[in-house]
């Protein structure tokens, strides 16, 4: 989940806007003002399609696409009214690895068979068991993302190419600042994309007026001018075309996926499916505190999600999930239907067909700036010192997926934050108290009542209790008051008391009836 799906606490402080409670009837001021609207998402959504792209190692032209199809077709889908889809940054490290691995050509089949299983499991209703993943792992993954992309965009900031790995480019970080240190062109690209950050970073504390324009599009704007009047020799977007770029899934990319590996493919489409999904239910519910229209269907924004991708996929474009900047700004702006998000990705259909050109202006560095902004912001600092005092558990777990994630992928990093913190739950739910009580007859059985949850996990404390009880003794075990006993003390308890019986002692079970 990207910057632009991270759930803050204090989204639901935002002015709540009206929306419509019923079907939607768009009035002629209500599309004025979705007009407005999708002109606002569009400029917000522009560079950072573009900027997404680029991280990715894909032509710029299919971030466009991917937000144009997040407009044109899951913008059209019910599910969230105004949440807005395109390309995100919490994808970018997933995609860029794929794309690594695989080619180019296998991104369109990894996107489309990730879109056809959100259909299924929309379908047989699993949208709403995404609310059930822990926020531990989601913040997690979050920080893991955010990590890997800026150890990788620090690189791209110096229009120096990054090692690979998240491991590779923190390591190789000290020689990329000796050899930026060196070279006037890598400290001039490195200053745009400084700047870049530094603008994002100060722009909401600038006055109201000048915030018309929003941070991503006024930055990359600026260091694009600034390129293009002093002439500065730095990388700029690479350009094709929109047709150019569009390159559906072939024959021959399923050969590339079969003789890399299956087992690895298996993983990605996975992956994408999982963190795609989350990212965008995440998003919808983070959308519904920022008006008091009618909520999301979480079943039905999973299909219209799988809907677009199974398209992205087809166009061999970027995954796409919903995202909670450019949703955000399409509430703030007056939205009320879900027209607004469709007419966004007119305009950036328009834009990518008449001004193509314009891409091939700005320079690298900047959009490797909104980037490494982007993965700051995904990393939560603010949560981490009242979540360690509070529930170190839950912040052992945050760390422990963020950094699986950067020390391997994505999908292993995310599957090992979930184990812990499944490991953690049962942990926590299996409490067990044994109590002895001796009496004042020497003579008369030791009495030793057990309850709670008894589990494997608790097993040896029950065990160590039990073997500590004099061997001479008659024994009444009392386990009436279990709620819970599964089948591995089941065993070991019966194991005990024959192996008690056998001795001088004797030993009287009471077992819960089941």
């Amino acid at each position: 989940m990207s910057a632009d799906t991270r759930v803050r606490g204090n989204r639901g402080r935002h002015r709540r806007r009206s929306a419509p409670t019923g079907p939607e009837r768009p009035s002629g001021a209500t599309l004025r003002t979705d007009a407005i609207a999708s002109v606002v998402v569009f400029l917000v959504a522009l560079p950072l399609c573009v900027g997404v792209a680029v991280a990715s190692s894909v032509p710029a032209e299919l971030g466009l696409v991917t937000g144009i199809v997040g407009g044109l077709v899951t913008g059209l889908l019910p599910g969230s009214s105004l949440q807005v889809s395109g390309p995100a940054a919490g994808l970018t490290v997933l995609v860029l690895e794929a794309v690594t691995e695989y080619g180019l050509g296998a991104l369109g089949v990894f996107v489309l068979i990730a879109g056809v299983l959100q259909l299924v499991m929309g379908a047989l209703r699993l949208g709403r068991w995404f609310r059930a993943i822990s926020v531990s792992v989601v913040e997690g993954m979050l920080a893991g993302i955010g990590l890997v992309l800026i150890a990788g965009q620090l690189y791209a900031m110096a229009d120096a190419k990054a090692p690979g790995s998240g491991p590779a480019n923190l390591a190789g970080l000290p020689r990329l600042l000796a050899d930026t240190a060196g070279s006037p062109q890598a400290l001039t690209a490195f200053g745009l994309g400084a700047g870049t950050v530094v603008l994002m970073a100060v722009w909401k504390h600038l006055p109201p007026k000048a915030r018309l324009i929003p941070a991503p599009l006024a930055a990359v704007g600026l260091a694009t001018a600034a390129v293009t009047l002093f002439h500065l020799p730095v990388k700029r977007v690479e350009v094709q075309g929109l047709l150019g770029a569009i390159r559906p899934p072939s024959t021959d990319d399923l050969g590339r996926i079969a003789d890399v590996g299956t087992a690895g493919a298996i993983g990605t489409v996975v992956a994408i499916t999982l963190i795609a999904s989350a990212e965008s239910l995440f998003s919808a519910a983070a959308v519904d505190r920022l008006h008091s229209g009618p909520g999301t269907d979480y079943d039905k924004e999973l299909m219209a999600q799988g809907a677009g991708n199974a398209v992205c996929g087809a166009l061999g474009a970027l995954p796409m999930t919903a995202v909670i900047v450019r949703s955000a700004a399409n509430v703030q702006a007056g939205a009320r239907t879900k027209a607004s998000r469709v007419l966004h990705g007119v305009w950036l259909l328009l834009f990518a067909a008449l001004l193509p050109a314009a891409l091939g202006l700005i320079p690298v560095a900047s959009l490797a700036g909104i980037l490494v902004f982007s993965g700051w912001k995904l990393i939560p600092l603010k949560e981490l010192a009242p979540l360690w005092r509070e529930h170190r558990g839950e912040a052992l777990i945050l760390g422990a997926t963020a950094i699986a994630i950067v020390a391997t992928n994505m999908f292993e990093g995310v599957l090992a934050g979930l184990l812990l913190a499944v490991a953690k739950t049962a942990w926590e739910t299996s409490h067990v108290q044994v109590h002895v009580d001796e009496g004042h007859d020497p003579s008369a059985p030791l009495r030793v009542v057990v309850s709670g949850n008894a589990t494997f996990l608790r097993l040896p404390r029950i065990l160590d209790t039990l073997e500590a009880l004099p061997k001479d003794r008659h024994i009444e075990l009392d386990l009436l008051e279990l709620r819970h006993l599964d089948h591995a003390c089941h065993t070991a308890l019966t194991t005990w008391a024959d192996r008690h019986n056998s001795t001088e002692g004797a030993t009287r079970v009471l077992m819960p009836t089941v």
